[in-house]
């Protein structure tokens, strides 16, 4: 049974069914009808935090209790319908009427919200790889919108093999990835990205010994200095004094050995710049991942994540 999709927030803004339906009072009505999920942008919210929403020619309302999930029950703060001023709000036309002759659009976010959970959320299973966009950094992990505006977390240890610091190294606000879900509980989903970064192999095949190519010092130890050349590989370079996590290098590639899983590098070059996170490569382009295996098959050490 093919599952219904849904997506994060932004996504539709810019589809030309998305431009029509918002376009005039009648397709709007239509829309209305048919419960579709539309998207626009709030422009305002007010002192009883409504959110004001630009639909061209008509004037769009959701009443703050309408705009999340929670909000009524009050196990949301109103922070959550405050932050989406001047971003694009996903919602179903609930209502249309004249308030002082200007004609009015009562919208709900909370039932465009509540069908993606029910439709499309609930029916995720580990594996399922999934559109995702970021929308806030924290120390621990990723926060992401995997549907309506439903946010998701990405643990920082699921970011990418190779270890960071902090989500921002790889990550910036409303950047849209590709995730797969890890586990579901409950209407809470637990995304991974790792996986789609490639195999060992797959981002060594890129290298190879004698060549000097750029990398990040991600960690300094007593035997040597861990150097990322890719998001899901790095290497050990000699150690040296000067070495400091955050720094940019030069390494040498002395040697490549997939049995162990091992790139030995040494430090031509180092220097303080600022890392700005780079687009993901995504070695994987299905939407259901059963099993992915990390290390080579003919390495002494199995490194793999098995989805159930």
């Amino acid at each position: 049974m093919k599952m219904t999709r849904f997506f994060p927030e932004g996504i539709l803004t810019g589809t030309d069914e998305n431009k029509a339906a918002v376009s005039s009072a009648y397709a709007l009505e239509e829309a209305m009808h048919e419960g579709r999920i539309l998207e626009a942008r709030a422009v305002m919210c007010d002192s009883d935090h409504n959110l004001i929403v630009d639909l061209g020619g008509v004037r769009g309302i959701i009443p703050r209790e309408e705009g999340a999930v929670g909000i009524r029950e009050g196990t949301v703060r109103d922070i959550a319908v405050i932050s989406r001023v001047n971003r694009p709000v996903c919602f179903i036309v609930t209502q249309l009427d004249k308030e002082n002759g200007e004609l009015v659009a009562r919208l709900s976010r909370r039932a465009a919200q509540e069908r993606c959970v029910s439709c499309y959320i609930e029916k995720l299973a580990p594996g399922d790889v999934i559109d995702a966009r970021i929308t806030h950094l924290e120390h621990f992990g990723a926060f992401a919108d995997i549907g309506c505006g439903i946010a998701s977390l990405l643990p920082i240890d699921a970011v990418s093999v190779s270890r960071i610091e902090h989500p921002s190294q790889r990550f910036r606000v409303g950047q849209a990835i590709r995730a797969v879900v890890r586990s579901r509980e409950g209407g809470r989903v637990c995304l991974s990205h790792k996986e789609l970064l490639g195999t060992w192999e797959e981002n060594a095949a890129a290298f190879a010994p004698g060549e000097t190519v750029p990398g990040i010092v991600r960690s300094v130890e007593s035997y040597g200095a861990f150097v990322e050349l890719a998001p899901n590989l790095a290497g050990l370079a000699e150690l040296r004094a000067d070495l400091r996590p955050g720094m940019k290098v030069s390494v040498y590639i002395k040697s490549i050995i997939p049995k162990k899983m091992k790139i030995k590098l040494i430090v031509i070059d180092a220097f303080d710049d600022e890392i700005k996170p780079e687009k993901p490569r995504y070695f994987f382009s299905g939407n259901k991942m059963e099993r992915f295996r990390y290390s080579p098959e003919d390495c002494e050490k199995l490194v793999e994540t098995v989805f159930t």
